[in-house]
């Protein structure tokens, strides 16, 4: 799929299409959000942060027993990486997240009471906290409109022709220019739900994908 050649179409035109993607996103995907598992803004910063290069899943496999033991902020921030990794093991890269979330919840407790910011800035200024995760959990604990980008937003991205820039923050920004600003936190969880499970990386099923009709990339049959 990735040798087809996105169509010539003025700025009109790919809103237009956008309009339509978002349409069939909405019919398909109504009650889209993320699958992290999470009662809190403290809980889904941490899941977010663990999601990094790994299923959501194995996180959602491991957070029960950490949020258990580490309920909040106060409690990681008193514990060390060590007493975190059993907990994360089977997640990928576990010893940097370890100790990135016990580092996260010492800021936490030092500049913001133990509260997660509700500013972009500041969440990007915490360990292990990058503009896709500051932009998640901006999105999903707060209503703030961003539309993040992971590995499957930035494949659709490409495949509808809606961006062609290779930087996850361009790929937003350009996705942004498309959607109604109401709509930016729902077209980021709708696109990754649709990523996940119908234009997956190596065998889309672009035999039942509701994006055909809009879709430069499709495949017939």
């Amino acid at each position: 799929m990735g040798g087809v050649a996105c169509p010539k179409e003025g700025p009109k035109e790919k809103k237009a299409r956008a309009r339509e993607v978002l349409k069939a996103l909405k019919a398909a995907y109504p009650g889209a959000r993320t699958e992290l598992r999470h009662e809190n803004p403290f809980q889904l910063l941490v899941a977010t942060v663990l999601s990094a290069q790994a299923t959501d899943k194995s996180v959602n496999e491991a957070t029960p027993a950490l949020f258990a033991r580490f309920p909040d902020a106060k409690a990681l921030a008193s514990a060390t990486p060590e007493e975190v990794e059993p907990y994360i093991r089977r997640i990928g890269l576990y010893r940097t997240k370890a100790k990135n979330l016990v580092a996260l919840a010492r800021r936490l407790v030092e500049e913001y009471g133990g509260e997660v910011p509700k500013e972009k800035e500041a969440l990007m200024r915490l360990p292990g906290v990058g503009w896709k995760t500051a932009t998640v959990v901006l999105g999903a604990a707060f209503g703030v409109p961003g539309i993040a980008v992971d590995t499957h937003v930035a494949r659709l991205a490409r495949r509808l022709c809606l961006s062609e820039a290779k930087s996850p923050e361009k790929i937003g920004a350009e996705l942004e220019g498309l959607f109604p600003k109401e709509d930016w936190v729902f077209v980021h969880h709708a696109l990754v739900l649709h990523g996940r499970y119908v234009c997956t990386a190596r065998k889309p099923k672009c035999a039942t994908c509701v994006l055909a009709p809009h879709c430069p990339s499709r495949q017939e049959g």
